[in-house]
């Protein structure tokens, strides 16, 4: 692969990405915890945050949920290198207003901004709210109506649309333009909708963690597809578990599997609130019970030793991933420890 090797870290929106029940990681998803350890990952050197998007937390009710847009402004004014991905569903703004709001963010942060579109799995989410909450497609049929507006104001063109749900009228927003085009685009979502969106409009395509095999052949696919915007780029989330040993490493994932054990009944909930057509809850679900983390989680397989989960990165890395986002447990140890011992391994 000719494009760089990143590493990005999730930031802890809502707390632990893995077992609830650890003594070792607080259930703390305050912006005061959220600042320091985003901070602590770009001095450790890594290149990228994610800032997860959910107006009440989607796996416990009762805890607390950062919320995505203001955090990340703030994260904007108080960093100077890490680039920052905020997520967004589109049933939640309008396409001006969220337009003006990363402009804003990619002032702020002087061209470090991303968003990250989701289609929305939560249906409490939505419909608590009093929001509609369409069926799977008719949702990616909405976003991909939100994206193509939500584009040429980014670039700062004069838009008049009328569309199924949007209607604009001689809108020009400023400022734009000053760092690049547009703020980069990456998308989620594993759906036959979602990769004709990502092809569309995307410039990075967010993959849920799973094993290479898989991750090639999703790869595959979209190679296969005309791009918009020239060759796409390409994401994976995974948790990391690394140690000394693989021996060791795989006794801490056996640690955090049997506390995970201890959340199934929140995990009901969960899939109880989910749209059942969601391609991530069907694959992540079904492998819950041998697999920690979210998004895919362990099942990206960097579990073992250093050198061991150096090498499958470099071999994810040669078959098209080009940024890794990364969760851990507990974070800030983990996340130290694995700039320490992984870094290098992998960039020297």
């Amino acid at each position: 692969m000719s494009r760089p090797l990143r590493f990005g870290v999730w930031a802890p929106v809502h707390g632990s990405r893995a077992a609830r029940h650890d003594p070792d990681e607080p259930h703390d998803a305050s912006w005061a915890r959220n600042r320091a350890l985003v901070r602590d990952a770009e001095r450790l050197g890594y290149d990228s945050v994610l800032v997860a998007q959910h107006t009440v937390n989607p796996y416990d009710e009762t805890r607390d949920q950062l919320e995505a847009w203001t955090a990340t402004a703030a994260l904007a004014a108080l960093t100077t290198r890490i680039e920052l991905i905020a997520a967004i569903k589109p049933g939640l703004y309008h396409p001006v207003v969220l337009a003006k709001m990363a402009l804003q963010i990619e002032q702020i942060s002087a061209g470090r901004f991303g968003l990250n579109l989701v289609n929305a799995w939560n249906r409490a989410e939505f419909e608590r709210a009093g929001l509609p909450f369409p069926a799977h497609d008719a949702r990616y049929a909405y976003g991909r109506e939100w994206i193509a507006l939500v584009e040429r104001l980014l670039r700062g063109e004069r838009v008049t649309f009328e569309g199924q749900h949007f209607r604009v009228e001689d809108y020009q927003l400023r400022p734009a333009g000053t760092f690049r085009d547009r703020p980069t685009l990456y998308v989620g979502g594993e759906s036959e909708p979602a990769r004709a969106l990502v092809a569309d409009h995307g410039d990075v395509w967010f993959i849920n963690g799973q094993p290479l095999d898989a991750v090639t052949h999703l790869i595959a696919d979209l190679e296969r597809r005309p791009a918009a915007r020239g060759r796409l780029r390409y994401g994976l989330s995974a948790f990391v578990i690394a140690r000394e040993t693989d021996a060791a490493a795989h006794a801490e994932f056996a640690r955090l599997l049997d506390l995970s054990r201890r959340d199934e009944a929140l995990r009901a909930e969960t899939r109880a609130r989910t749209d059942a057509a969601s391609v991530m809850f069907a694959k992540t679900d079904a492998a819950a019970a041998h697999h920690v983390g979210t998004n895919g989680g362990t099942a990206a397989g960097l579990v073992g030793s250093y050198d061991t989960v150096a090498r499958r990165i470099r071999t994810f890395h040669a078959a098209g991933i080009e940024l890794f986002m990364l969760q851990f447990q507990p974070f800030e140890a983990e996340m130290a420890r694995f700039a320490a011992q992984v870094f290098s391994r992998v960039r020297g």
